[in-house]
């Protein structure tokens, strides 16, 4: 995912995430991957994490943002920078 606006997240691990949007709100475990979900006003923004290599850590490869009040997709870069602490 190599979108403008995306950089600080896409990547990282759980912790940088939360150091970054605060603690998700929501946190789905599937087998060594993670979906994190992190809310506010603005959005919802989810974040897809994977291992780059067997074992590895989890790490940020896509995001998705929608809006809160009725689901439609946002700028994913947008929300990023709205849920920014």
């Amino acid at each position: 995912m190599n979108i403008p606006g995306l950089e600080s997240v896409i990547g990282r691990n759980e912790t940088a995430l939360a150091n970054l949007f605060g603690p998700p709100r929501l946190t789905v475990k599937e087998g060594d991957a993670r979906k994190l979900q992190f809310t506010g006003e603005a959005c919802v923004l989810d974040v897809y994490l994977y291992p780059l290599t067997p074992g590895g850590e989890p790490s940020a490869t896509y995001v998705d943002a929608r809006r809160a009040s009725d689901g439609l997709d946002v700028d994913r870069a947008a929300c990023v920078k709205a849920l920014r602490r």
